[in-house]
């Protein structure tokens, strides 16, 4: 099989595991090898790649700004469908995937490398996900998935591996060991291994990056005012903000206030469960806010066929389907509902708790007139309920009747 391997595009982080597969990929394969590094804001930074793709001999670089791209084309229009997976995980290192895979094969195309290859594990989500988004967007392409291929089947194998390779290693654990598996974007970081292979130990406080814990947390909370367009954030405090910008913002404020920390245990595509934490505070703020903009705007019937689809939904970014044409098809529907979903929600954020303060749209279906438990003087007729009640009672009145005979 190395043989009709020509040239290769490797989605290369400058981390452990990359460093290594780019080294294995040169050894085994013996044939060029591009890298492409995604910057996702995953608020670390990403130009040490290219110093050490070129240690590695690497001739084609590629590293692309992709925040922008990132948020508005997938984070927003995931979260107009108010994702989330299994009613906790919001996702973060799922949606990333389809727009890295989408780069590979734009890379691919352009250095003339007939293969891709990624450093996702045989157990893992990622290796469902980056190669159903290649083969959907380019069915001829070759993947070469290391970690299905080697026999470095754990951190210590690699480290040992890299060391043996002069491969500089980054992120070693303080107390020694194996670092965590992470993965970092703008929407969240996540956390696996050591010792939360086991889902009965707490994780420790040292671990987390982003979010203050409630103890540190400010003593006051803080106001915010998000304003909606389309179903998408465009302003924060009043003032408008390109995508990325407002992610990147509620990140920092929610982190501060201890917003978004998760420890999940959720069952994989593969099969198997997995335990990981997350911190995601700017998409817990956004989720609240975008529900609370809905309430407003959207028709009850619409949105409840929305909660009704959303699991669905969830489920196929989940297991690596942004490509299919499922998804693609509930988008356009989910798009369609978000034409009236325009406004402004304030917020409240304190020690951890994302909690609505107000909401207000042009767009607005609640009538004052009619909900009022004042006088509506004739707005609304309470004598058109019984004839509403007694035909939904129709059939359980039958029924009941049945059952006494």
């Amino acid at each position: 099989m190395t043989k009709d391997v020509k040239k290769i595009v490797l989605a290369y982080s400058g981390g452990l595991d990359t460093s290594v597969i780019l080294k294995w990929l040169q050894q085994e394969y013996k044939c060029e090898v591009v890298t492409f590094t995604a910057d996702l804001g995953q608020g670390e930074e990403i130009e040490p790649a290219r110093e050490k793709a070129k240690a590695a001999g690497v001739q084609e670089i590629f590293i692309e700004d992709l925040r922008e791209e990132f948020v508005r084309d997938f984070v927003f229009p995931m979260f107009r469908a108010n994702t989330v997976y299994e009613g906790e995980y919001l996702l973060g290192t799922s949606i990333a995937r389809p727009l890295i895979a989408k780069k590979l094969i734009e890379i691919a195309k352009e250095t003339n490398c007939n293969a891709i290859a990624h450093g996702s594990t045989g157990k893992g989500n990622d290796q469902v996900r980056f190669e159903l988004g290649a083969y959907a967007l380019n069915p001829d392409i070759k993947i070469i998935a290391p970690w299905r291929e080697w026999d470095l089947l754990s951190r210590e194998k690699l480290i040992k591996f890299a060391e043996d390779n002069n491969i500089p290693v980054d992120m070693k654990h303080k107390d020694g060991g194996s670092p965590y598996s992470m993965d970092a974007n703008l929407l969240h970081i996540s956390y696996e291994g050591r010792d939360l292979e086991d889902p009965s130990v707490s994780p420790e406080e040292a671990m987390w990056r982003w979010t203050a814990s409630l103890k540190t947390a400010p003593d006051s909370p803080e106001e915010i005012t998000i304003e909606f367009k389309n179903g998408d954030p465009v302003g924060l405090n009043g003032k408008a903000l390109k995508s990325h910008e407002i992610l990147h913002q509620l990140n920092k404020i929610g982190g501060m206030h201890g917003v978004g920390r998760l420890d999940l245990v959720e069952n994989r595509f593969v099969g198997m469960k997995s335990r990981g934490c997350y911190e995601t505070p700017g998409g817990a703020i956004l989720l609240k806010a975008h529900r609370a903009i809905e309430s407003l705007t959207l028709d009850r019937e619409e949105a409840h066929l929305k909660d009704e689809l959303m699991p669905k939904y969830a489920s196929l970014i989940y297991n690596g389907f942004w490509w299919a044409p499922e998804r693609l098809a509930l988008q356009a529907l989910i798009d369609t509902t978000q034409v009236r979903v325009n406004g402004w929600v304030k917020i409240s954020l304190y020690k951890g708790n994302v909690t609505i303060l107000g909401r207000d749209s042009d767009n607005s279906l609640f009538d004052s007139n009619i909900a009022t438990f004042e006088d509506d003087r004739g707005a609304y007729d309470q004598k058109d309920a019984e004839g509403f009640i007694k035909i939904n009672a129709l059939r359980m009145r039958i029924a009941a009747k049945q059952i006494k005979k």
